[in-house]
């Protein structure tokens, strides 16, 4: 692959390796230092008998039901880390602790089985609920909070709680502030109920299993990357060449102040997909890849900017890429087209989440959580308010 081959030498001499024999532990490594900062927050909060056992694993996720927080193997070594961002978006420490956070809230829900009790079901609505790795969130629904990019909360009410909790247990997030006259602050209260309660009290489960753990990956680590890779969701045919040539439009002949666009896509690709990934509720996978698209478009087309409007292009490409995420979430396809009366829309494969993991997924069923949402989320007076 192309990315292996740009890879350093400390990098490719691994590439064979089986991930089970490079040793890794989570213990000693840089995550060592988020997992403990996690069990201050706790300690913070009054939750002194909960502690989640984290593991190194193949994806962040807490295994259905299980009191456990698998983390990703290569964030414990640098040199993975680096072929990560090479072949993905490395996340950063402010991402870390909001993973850890999240997975928090799915591991306290199975230790102390609230998710079983009349008060957590009224909350957040049935735990059997089929999860649906399709959704189709509502933007700016006051009936969650924001947590994760994506309108995550709406995906499932476990993902409810588990956003719900990852808010209230962040440091200086001042959620009485930011969600009062939301109906979501009743679901905060919950939580802050549940931890007085808890707080002092063993879990009902306190130990968990583990889902496979780094000692048991007998795959290669080019084998991880190439299966990584080789399950991205393809955005499809996308007609970009004239949108493209109408954003940067630079006269080929033109030499003084310009410079590659495709090389200005390049430095603002992590923070495109985050932003658009954030506000949109497309996947990040496939946010990546339409932006990827992009820019591998512009390069092809060996368009040009004009460096004293880069803001105004990125401006362009946010607002031109955003449009296309919205037509995926309104029609299931970046770039609507003629279709038969009953022909199904692309569906998107799962990439790393595992807490449930069950469900009919069929594009009907896919939707009920989000009817459901927008049948509680109907506006009333002064629902603008931002």
């Amino acid at each position: 692959m192309p990315a292996f081959e740009k890879a350093p030498p400390e990098v490719q001499e691994i590439l064979g390796k089986p991930i089970r024999e490079l040793g890794l532990k989570l213990e000693g490594s840089p995550l060592e230092r988020f997992v403990n900062q996690l069990y201050r927050e706790l300690e913070a909060k009054g939750l002194k008998k909960f502690r989640p056992l984290c593991y190194l694993t193949d994806e962040w996720g807490c295994p259905s039901g299980e009191p456990v927080i698998g983390i990703p193997f290569y964030l414990a070594d640098p040199k993975l880390s680096r072929l990560e961002k090479e072949m993905n978006d490395l996340e950063d420490s402010r991402q870390i602790m909001m993973y850890l956070r999240h997975e928090a809230g799915h591991a306290i829900n199975y230790a102390y089985a609230l998710y079983k009790t009349p008060e957590w079901k009224e909350q957040f609505g049935p735990f059997r609920r089929p999860y649906r790795d399709q959704y189709r969130p509502v933007p700016f629904s006051r009936n969650f909070v924001r947590h994760m990019e994506g309108w995550y909360a709406q995906k499932h009410p476990d993902e409810d709680f588990a956003e719900t909790f990852a808010v209230w247990i962040t440091p200086r997030s001042r959620w009485r502030e930011r969600y009062k006259n939301w109906p979501a602050m009743q679901k905060l209260r919950y939580v802050d109920r549940m931890a007085r309660r808890v707080g002092d009290i063993d879990p009902v489960r306190k130990h968990g299993d583990t889902d496979i753990t780094v000692e048991e990956m007998e795959t290669t680590v080019a084998e991880f990357y190439e299966r990584a890779m080789s399950e991205q969701p393809s955005p499809g045919d996308l007609a970009l060449d004239t949108d493209l040539e109408d954003i940067f439009n630079v006269s080929p002949r033109k030499r003084k102040g310009v410079r590659s666009a495709a090389d200005l896509l390049r430095e603002n690709r992590q923070s495109l997909v985050q932003k658009l990934t954030y506000w949109t509720g497309v996947q990040r996978p496939l946010v990546r890849t339409l932006v990827e698209s992009i820019e591998n478009r512009v390069a092809e087309l060996q368009l040009k900017a004009e460096t004293q409007r880069e803001k105004e292009y990125l401006t362009e490409i946010t607002v031109y890429a955003t449009a296309l995420a919205m037509n995926y979430v309104a029609r299931g396809k970046f770039v609507p087209t003629a279709e038969k009366k009953n022909q199904k829309g692309n569906r998107l494969r799962r990439v790393g989440d595992r807490a449930q993991g069950t469900g009919d997924s069929s594009p009907k069923r896919a939707e009920d959580y989000s009817e459901q949402i927008a049948a509680d989320s109907k506006p009333g007076p002064g629902d603008i308010a931002l």
